[in-house]
């Protein structure tokens, strides 16, 4: 199996932590967020990675030299010159997703115990382009998905902002982003984004004519680390 790991973000609300390390590059418990990502996804079957880069890109580069690339292929996808966000990261990767299986979108700074296997199935059998792994927790944002788990839309409940896949809807459900997600190969080849853009927005229009479907995850171990709290959260735990 293969799997992106985005690794390009500034680390900004780490403050101290990222002014001479890029945030992929933290320790968590003695090991750095982009080994964890890594050495798990590693353990369920995934040999093949492509990792972005942007603020201080080198060091990661050398960092993985230095592990041997922790035993796995490695593609670094460099965006040095220009950050891509997650959406124009998926876009540039299109040639690493091509092939003929699904491949999972993880970021660098989530800690999670959830089974891919199960993910994986979970894509294949409803037979969508995309599969996003979300689950119940309090989020400012949510993803919104009718009684069948289709994505219908999305929503920033701090200032009451929704977008909507094609209409707004009365019923549905929201559901907290984990961070992680199944695509199918073709996937890039529906995106008409281009620059730097976010993959929610992605999302949304290519679900007007494919299916995106969400996937509950209720594994219990799941970190955000995007704060120096929460890293001192899950350090805890």
């Amino acid at each position: 199996m293969k799997a992106i790991i985005l690794a390009a973000g500034l680390g900004s609300r780490l403050n101290e932590l990222t002014e001479n390390k890029p945030k992929a590059l933290i320790e968590v418990n003695g090991k750095t967020m982009l080994e964890g990502v890594i050495q798990n996804l590693k353990a369920q079957g995934v040999n093949d990675f492509l990792i972005n880069i942007h603020y201080l890109g080198q060091s990661i580069i050398d960092y993985l030299n230095n592990n041997d690339n922790f035993g796995v292929n490695i593609t670094i996808s460099d965006e040095r010159e220009q950050l891509l966000n997650t959406g124009g990261a998926i876009l540039k990767a299109k040639n690493f997703i091509a092939g003929n299986e699904p491949v999972l979108v993880h970021n660098v700074d989530i800690v999670s115990y959830i089974s891919i296997k199960d993910l994986l199935v979970y894509h294949n059998s409803s037979n969508s382009i995309a599969t996003l792994c979300v689950r119940k927790r309090d989020s400012g944002r949510g993803l919104l998905f009718n009684r069948s788990m289709q994505l219908v839309g999305w929503t920033n409940l701090e200032n009451n902002e929704f977008k909507w896949v094609n209409k707004k809807q009365m019923n549905y459900y929201i559901f907290a982003f984990s961070g992680i997600y199944m695509i199918a190969p073709n996937f890039t080849d529906l995106i008409n984004n281009t620059g730097s853009f976010s993959i929610i927005d992605a999302w949304l229009e290519i679900a007007i004519n494919n299916l995106i479907s969400g996937w509950v995850d209720s594994s219990p171990i799941w970190h955000d680390l995007g704060t120096i709290e929460k890293i001192k959260d899950a350090e805890n735990k």
